[in-house]
């Protein structure tokens, strides 16, 4: 059993956010029949499913039915989110209930005309509204050395609007139960132009998760944005084939020595902090 799974249920987004690779792939979401299908091969791989590896899932306007059928099939759902558009279906995503949504706070930088107080307002909103109906909520800063002057106002923003304790913890704070804000530095994203990080490569892809794109293609971890390293295609082929097969052992063999079989792998900033 993997730890979790990303499903990319669209490659589109709302906004141009800083911190984020991008993609060259043609736009799409992935189509109710597509999700169903990709519910059924991992029956008995995972019981959490991601919903990202690009593109905002809250632009999915089919997002709340998959989130119920993700239940019926046993499934805990986690969505990562900028937060733009919780205004809009924050109350459908309630209803439907995932497990925990992560809100992307450090979205602000770079996108200067979202009315900043606005947003922080629905996200506050939402976060105290789902967390209060049992939805884990984390708020993250993902962007040490970014601005830090806004990120000061966001914590001061939120403190005057969101009730809780806001202890300390390792990872940030603890607002309150089932409430929690996050930060953690900024990465560099594997990229093949990239300069090579290091022959010495950990990496948790393949050991505890990994992910499918919008077209289907499996990809070993969730920081592959452009699907370089391409496994197979889960509508295609069985899910045990395409983890099974020896480009896919190489690497999981490789990341348990300590050794990137593959280009993309030496030149991922994230990666480094596994050395």
């Amino acid at each position: 059993m993997y730890s979790r799974v990303y499903v990319e249920i669209t490659n589109i987004c709302n906004m141009n956010c800083s911190f984020c690779h991008g993609h060259s792939r043609p736009a799409k979401r992935m189509s109710k029949d597509e999700f169903c299908a990709i519910l059924q091969k991992l029956q008995g791989q995972t019981e959490y499913l991601y919903y990202h590896l690009m593109g905002e899932p809250l632009t999915h306007p089919e997002l709340p039915d998959f989130l119920q059928l993700a239940t019926e099939k046993g499934y805990r759902s986690v969505i990562t989110t900028n937060g733009t558009l919780l205004n809009k279906v924050g109350q459908q995503i309630i209803t439907a209930k995932p497990h925990k949504v992560n809100i992307s706070l450090h979205s602000f930088e770079q996108n200067d005309g979202v009315d900043f107080d606005a947003y922080l307002s629905q996200v506050a909103d939402f976060a105290d509204a789902a967390s209060k109906a049992g939805i884990i909520i984390c708020l993250r800063l993902w962007n040490k050395g970014g601005d830090e002057g806004k990120n000061l106002k966001v914590l001061d923003f939120l403190r005057t609007h969101i009730d809780g304790d806001w202890s300390l913890n390792t990872r940030g704070m603890r607002i309150r139960e089932k409430l929690h804000l996050e930060w953690g530095d900024r990465f560099s994203w594997p990229d093949k132009s990239a300069p090579i990080q290091s022959d010495k490569v950990f990496c948790y892809g393949l050991k505890d998760h990994f992910g499918i794109l919008c077209d289907g293609t499996v990809v070993p971890c969730c920081l592959d944005s452009e699907g370089v390293i391409n496994l197979g295609n889960v509508f295609e082929q069985d899910i045990e084939q395409i983890l099974g097969s020896p480009r896919a052992k190489a690497m999981a063999e490789g990341f348990r020595c300590r050794k990137a079989t593959e280009d993309l792998c030496r030149r991922c900033g994230y990666a480094t902090r596994f050395n």
